[in-house]
């Protein structure tokens, strides 16, 4: 039985402390790699994975990690029902190019649903967090304030990739609430703006991988959202690979399906790229 309130304390104690190895990663200076799919990785990355995995070994002995750069060097544990799901810097693009707005991110999974998750901004020192059931929360430094969805009004307001807007993006938001605001905006940040009842919609139409999205999607839930797949269905977590082909998260209503905007799937294109 996971004792979800003392484990989250934990995953916010590891994402702190991954996100100040960050933040001194920054401060020194870092060189930016490549990896087999050509995705950037720095020592900023490795750095904070590592943390993680000895935090997460001494809060919950036993639960598999299933953590970004140790799946990239070919260490995949084997897991069942319940395990983490980690992003160590989720939206490295941004962070190679100065921006701030990347995220630590650690979330749990139990039987294909996320359910505990945090979300670190190091740079700008906001902190989500959230337990399915028991609420969404922000601390931005002067403690934690509850954060719940809002309900969609007339004017809607659509949150999307900075790095990865696509025409079907685009063409999907037209045809799902017509013309609305939109914001660009790097990481899992864009599920905690939905979390915080900033934003109403954000639409992915092209691969990412689970752990990109796991802590931002628990704290989307636990703040009375929705994220589905392409299928409609809910996001489910455990598939091959660890891939979302698609999907699209809401602050709470029913989305149109995403299927029809999706290319054929296949190919290197279709490689996830982060948030």
């Amino acid at each position: 039985m996971v004792d979800h309130p003392r484990l989250l304390e934990d995953l916010v104690e590891a994402a702190r402390e991954a996100g100040e190895a960050i933040r001194e990663v920054v401060r020194r200076g870092f060189e930016v790699e490549s990896k087999r799919d050509s995705s950037p990785v720095t020592e900023a990355d490795r750095v904070a994975e590592l943390i993680i995995l000895a935090a997460l070994a001494r809060a919950a002995p036993g639960v598999p990690v299933v953590a970004e750069e140790e799946v990239a060097a070919g260490r995949i544990p084997t897991h069942g029902d319940v395990y983490f799901l980690v992003d160590p810097l989720d939206g490295t693009k941004e962070f190679v190019r100065g921006g701030d707005d990347y995220t630590v991110n650690i979330g749990l999974i139990e039987h294909g649903t996320p359910t505990l998750g945090v979300v670190f901004a190091p740079a700008i020192g906001k902190l989500h967090g959230g337990c399915v059931g028991q609420g969404a929360w922000l601390d931005e430094g002067r403690g934690r304030k509850p954060i719940r969805t809002r309900a969609r009004g007339r004017d809607v307001t659509a949150v999307a990739s900075k790095s990865h807007l696509n025409q079907a993006t685009v063409d999907y938001l037209e045809a799902a609430v017509g013309t609305c605001a939109y914001a660009p905006v790097g990481s899992s940040l864009k599920f905690c703006i939905v979390a915080e009842g900033e934003a109403d919609i954000y639409p992915r139409v092209s691969p990412t991988s689970e752990w990109d999205t796991a802590a931002g999607h628990a704290v989307l839930l636990a703040a009375g959202g929705l994220v589905d797949g392409p299928d409609g269905m809910p996001l489910h977590y455990g598939k091959p690979a660890f891939l979302n082909r698609a999907f699209v998260a809401t602050s709470g209503w029913k989305p149109p399906r995403l299927d029809p905007y999706l290319e054929p799937f296949g190919g290197g294109g279709d490689l996830p790229q982060g948030l």
